[in-house]
């Protein structure tokens, strides 16, 4: 049966899963910008993906206002608008209604707890990727598996019919017991690698072939290993090392969001990165000082001018 769904935020990966979505669910697009908004009202989402263009119509909107009560209410807006665009978007939530998260890092479910309870918040991350090419026009880079799991015991039994519902519009899920094991083991790159590249404005290669930079990212891996450890995770540090080596060597020219955000004045999502191993940590009572002096880092970084 079809879901009633709203996709907040309609960057790249919001349009593509609300555009694919859209075909067997009532899909309600939701994002701030009257002209991005305009524009797919108008024509439609085009997604270049597998060698063509193909042109999705989910219902597009700038407010969750007088819309009705979802099934599925699916984030994807910058993790630093979370808050805000759940509080404006408190119509769609009813008591039966689920939250899902695949924005990029760890902790969402801090703020999704705030809106729903926990036995209704999905998390997890997509092994989709896309970019967008001017305003309803996505290219859908690589694709692959939407990772899922939840907080609690699914006690609904709701997962095996969101991966039924997300697989008849091209998706592939796979549902997870131990969701944050695998959110963890997407952070440890971010909280080392792509931290440090944003505070030294470097390419990725940088970090691997320069000594002081490499020292540091290792004592980030170190602290993060010791977190994942205190949460009853698994982590390896000396694999997870050779692995953020091995990222940065092979992708010396590589450009991280956290980068791309100060080098052009944007705010980070540094507090859902570096931000959430110092909660955890915090949770955990094990100290990770260089976790802390990279937050404070990026976000003064932030506040300078360009």
């Amino acid at each position: 049966m079809d879901m009633k769904i709203a996709v907040i935020g309609a960057g790249a990966m919001g349009s593509i899963y609300g555009g694919h979505l859209s075909q067997k669910h009532e899909v309600y697009l939701i994002d701030t910008s009257p002209a991005i908004v305009e524009h797919i009202q108008k024509e439609g989402i085009r997604l270049q993906e597998n060698g063509e263009e193909n042109v999705y119509q989910p219902n597009a909107v700038t407010s969750a206002e007088g819309l009705p009560v979802m099934d599925l209410v699916l984030l994807f807006v910058k993790s630093l608008y979370s808050r805000d665009a759940l509080v404006s978007g408190k119509n769609l939530i009813g008591k039966d209604t689920y939250l899902m998260t695949l924005q990029n890092g760890s902790g969402h479910e801090d703020i999704l707890e705030e809106f729903a309870p926990t036995d209704h918040i999905i998390i997890g991350t997509t092994e989709d990727n896309g970019a967008v090419l001017g305003p309803g026009l996505i290219r859908r880079g690589g694709t692959g598996n939407t990772n899922v799991g939840m907080l609690t015991e699914d006690s609904h039994g709701f997962l095996p019919r969101l991966k039924e519902e997300f697989e008849c519009c091209g998706f592939s899920v796979k549902i997870h017991s131990n969701i944050q094991q695998l959110i963890w083991n997407k952070l440890f790159t971010n909280v080392s690698l792509s931290a440090v590249t944003g505070i030294l404005q470097v390419d990725m290669g940088y970090i691997a072939a320069n000594d002081h930079a490499w020292n540091m990212t290792v004592r980030l891996i170190r602290e993060a290993v010791a977190v994942a450890h205190g949460l009853g995770l698994e982590a390896d540090a000396e694999e997870i090392i050779e692995k953020v080596k091995k990222t940065s060597e092979m992708s010396p020219n590589g450009c991280t969001s956290i980068r791309a955000d100060i080098q052009n004045g944007r705010k980070t999502e540094v507090d859902m990165i570096s931000g959430s191993v110092v909660r955890a940590a915090g949770k955990c009572g094990i100290p990770v000082p260089t976790h802390e002096f990279v937050v404070e880092m990026v976000h003064a970084l932030e506040g300078k001018q360009r």
